[in-house]
């Protein structure tokens, strides 16, 4: 089994907890590959990956970036995003050429269950598998020619790398992002949706299980959806009963003070099983989360009037995204 991340050394906590849960709910696969994209990665923070990696009898490689400016013909804005998410994108000319499928996570997600049934998945000849982003607004997929397509959380991606390097996907990718002058609303992700419609397996939402799912009752998603309901109330179900992994979406992550995640305790828990376990909790959201809360208590009877203001209010929430981030990469 072969699993990517894509990570800065600010995020090594988060991707240290997230190795961790891979590693101790799946030791029964004979073989865990971990490739490694970092970009400004610490001689220091290496070597306790390394180590941490190689104590559970895993591999592990390390593929440093360049400027990532360096990679791409046209400026880009990430809207407050760290561009370190754009390095999925070049997965085909940073990978070894013999590595045929691979697992890419996110460096929030807690993986609580195995992963042998997501990793056998058949996928035809789609050139990735991922989940349903339900949420997503009607005029953003109308931009990006998908009003009748799903749209996709690029959170979790199960790549045929086979079918990525055959189809070109990597190239048509990014050319649907620069056809977007590089600033696109979620910029790998609107581009992957964008560029590889109809060549994307659905996979269960239990694989990239977000709070989302917490907020809003099946028949609320399925309006969501449309006619084209890709989405069981089943499947819906099951996830939500039982996910495998666990994607913190949003502002409300376990690493940050105040917050109240349903499952908080299982990063917390892998966190503690790390040589980061004394990482202090990021400040100054406290205020966020109450507001938060009460916002959520008084629509949880209305799930759709939520869903219309939550979606009026995105671009304030990257606003603020932004300058938390800013004022994170000061201290």
């Amino acid at each position: 089994m072969n699993i990517l991340y894509t990570f800065n050394d600010k995020f090594v906590p988060q991707v240290g907890a997230s190795i961790c849960s891979v590693c101790e709910n799946n030791k029964e696969i004979d073989e865990i590959h971990f490739y490694l994209l970092t970009y400004q990665l610490e001689t220091k923070s290496k070597q306790f990956l390394a180590e941490f990696i190689s104590n559970y009898s895993r591999r592990v490689t390390f593929i440093s970036l360049a400027d990532l400016n360096s990679y791409f013909t046209f400026e880009f804005d990430t809207l407050g995003w760290n561009p370190v998410i754009l390095a999925r994108l070049l997965i085909a000319s940073l990978l070894p050429e013999e590595v045929n499928r691979i697992l890419y996570l996110d460096g929030d997600t807690i993986i609580r269950g195995n992963l042998a049934g997501l990793w056998n998945t058949s996928m035809g000849s789609c050139v990735i598998g991922a989940c349903v982003e339900p949420t997503v607004d009607i005029k953003r997929k109308i931009q990006l020619g998908l009003e009748n397509a799903p749209y996709f959380n690029s959170g979790v991606l199960l790549i045929n790398l086979n079918q990525w390097r055959k189809t070109n996907a990597g190239e048509r990718i990014i050319n649907f992002y620069k056809a977007g002058q590089g600033r696109l609303f979620a910029p790998d992700q609107d581009a992957i949706n964008g560029a590889l419609k109809n060549e994307i397996f659905i996979l269960s939402p239990k694989y990239n299980f977000s709070n989302t799912f917490l907020y809003y009752p099946y028949r609320t998603i399925k309006r969501m959806m449309g006619k084209n309901i890709y989405i069981s109330e089943a499947c819906y179900q099951e996830s939500k009963c039982d996910p495998c992994i666990i994607h913190y979406l949003g502002e409300e992550r376990p690493w940050r003070k105040g917050n109240s995640h349903k499952y908080k305790n299982d990063f917390i828990y892998y966190l503690n099983l790390t040589p980061w376990k004394h990482t202090a909790m990021e400040d100054g959201w406290q205020l966020y989360f109450i507001c938060w809360r009460i916002f959520n208590f008084c629509m949880t009877p209305f799930p759709m009037i939520r869903y219309k203001v939550i979606n009026s209010l995105i671009p304030a929430f990257m606003r603020y995204r932004s300058n938390q981030l800013s004022k994170n990469n000061e201290k």
